[in-house]
């Protein structure tokens, strides 16, 4: 059982009122992985205390060098990849094909930022006469990152390493479901020369994520998580610091008239249950047109339930736990109001027991049919392995039933028809679009982000123009000769 702590000031300690909490395995509750520390407002405030002394240092930290230590905190990672994959499938309950791919792509990540640390570049711009003007970038100051469960490795990594790589000082609050994998992470980058001093990790719930999205200090937040925690995260920091937001989704697969039926369940299948349905970009409503709806849904039916669910390193596995107790109860009640409301439950739905882990969190993945706009399966994010096929009359119905959410952050498209897909590309509110693909999966090089409720919309997340601006700020210098 692993004793975890708090990294503040240097030093691993433990929440300064001695308060921790216990992480258990979700597959077996029984198996308690480790105690960590509950933290509060106040081990925020002295974390960072520590972070502001150590900013200036940092900051003037030649951009080689801070690549190099991303460089070094990879080659960490990946020494260390089987141990890590093996504590992923325990504390989070994905499978070990889930975890792999988790564990692989993180240090790709930090070496993909270590490239952005030398290219952080201004400009000049003509002026009146000997006037020359031009721009700095400066690193923007504490950056506070405060990180989801579901990939509790990957999506840290997108934030804590872009805003070390440009210089700055990070306050790391990872999910309180998998915080074992957040100390890892801490641990990788300070083997790999990380100073000490630069990077902070407190421990907790709500409360202390709460206290650093408060901090005056603290200049930006990046946070990814639900929709309500996001808004109340942007009324804390105010229009005077940078924030930024990933948050909900209610993510539709358009199948086309056109559609391949068995291609298309395949891809909704991916899409639905990778990850037992615990994915911000996980596709949750299928909307199909009149000419392939029934065969569509028949053969997702038939996918789902062949799908073999149990513990994620068991082999053959398909669908691992859902992250803990709560999630499981929010599935059943999701489950429980669907019938409700009038749909029609096609498979799925119930627990699973596991013979060997009887009270692990298992459950058939869900598959409804016979919905209507306003149900609140087609309209709230279930966040697990649920999905709803709504009917459409035509492909415009489809698109404008794919928009009628107040989320907007993936979205996908089956069809063979070019015209179509480019139509769909345009007219879809969304962030992301995938046209013949699941509306999960995402390059590491390309720009992250949604529309309406699902981001703030200002700077995305990843890759792109704006990516590595939300970590910097720009000032304007005006310079002319003395004499």
């Amino acid at each position: 059982m692993i004793e975890g702590s708090n990294f503040v000031d240097g030093g691993w300690v433990p929440a300064l009122s001695g308060h921790t909490f216990t992480r258990r395995n979700p597959a077996d509750p029984a198996d308690i992985i480790g105690t960590f520390p509950a933290s509060g407002p106040d081990d925020v405030r002295i974390a960072v205390d520590a972070l502001e002394k150590a900013a200036p240092e940092w900051a003037a930290t030649s951009p080689e060098r801070r690549a190099a230590i991303l460089e070094s905190a990879a080659a960490q990672l990946e020494s260390r990849a089987a141990q890590l994959i093996d504590e992923l499938v325990r504390e989070e309950g994905k499978t070990t094909a889930e975890a792999t791919m988790e564990v692989t792509r993180t240090p790709m990540n930090l070496r993909f930022y270590a490239a952005e640390a030398t290219r952080s570049l201004g400009a000049t711009y003509p002026a009146a006469g000997e006037t020359l003007v031009y721009t700095l970038r400066e690193p923007i100051g504490i950056v506070g990152a405060i990180t989801p469960w579901n990939f509790p490795l990957n999506i840290p990594s997108r934030k804590l390493g872009p805003a070390l790589a440009v210089g700055n000082p990070v306050l790391f609050k990872p999910s309180e479901i998998t915080p074992l994998m957040g100390q890892r992470l801490i641990e990788a980058l300070l083997a790999g020369g990380l100073p000490p001093q630069v990077i902070a990790l407190v421990q907790g719930d709500g409360a202390a994520g709460a206290a650093v999205a408060a901090d005056e200090r603290v200049a930006a937040v990046t946070f990814t998580g639900s929709t309500r925690v996001g808004r109340l995260i942007h009324s804390q920091v105010g229009p005077h610091r940078r924030v930024q937001l990933e948050m909900g989704g209610k993510n539709p697969v358009v199948v086309a008239a056109d559609a391949d039926p068995d291609r298309a369940a395949a891809l909704i299948v991916k899409g639905a249950f990778g990850l037992s349905g615990q994915a911000c970009t996980g596709t949750s409503r299928v909307i199909a047109t009149e000419e392939v709806h029934d065969a569509v849904l028949e053969r997702v039916i038939a996918l789902a339930e062949g799908l073999q669910v149990g513990p994620g390193g068991k082999p053959g596995v398909d669908m691992g736990a859902l992250a803990n107790s709560d999630q499981f109860e929010k599935f059943t009640d999701y489950v429980r109001i669907g019938v409700e409301e009038g749909a029609t439950l096609r498979c799925g739905g119930a627990p699973v027991t596991d013979p060997e882990h009887p009270d692990g969190y298992f459950v058939r993945p869900a598959v409804f049919s016979d919905t209507e706009p306003g149900m609140r399966i087609v309209t709230e994010e279930v966040f697990g392995p649920l999905i709803a096929f709504q009917r459409a009359g035509s492909l415009d119905h489809a698109v404008e039933l794919a928009n009628a959410t107040e989320f907007g952050l993936s979205a996908a498209i089956i069809t063979g028809d070019l015209a179509a897909a480019q139509s769909f590309a345009r007219r879809s509110r969304t962030g992301l679009v995938k046209i013949n693909q699941p509306t999960t999966g995402m390059a590491m090089n390309a720009p992250f982000g949604g529309y309406k409720s699902s981001s703030t919309a200002t700077f995305k997340e990843q890759a792109g123009a704006s990516m590595m601006e939300f970590y910097l700020n720009e000032k304007t210098v005006y310079l002319n000769p003395t004499s």
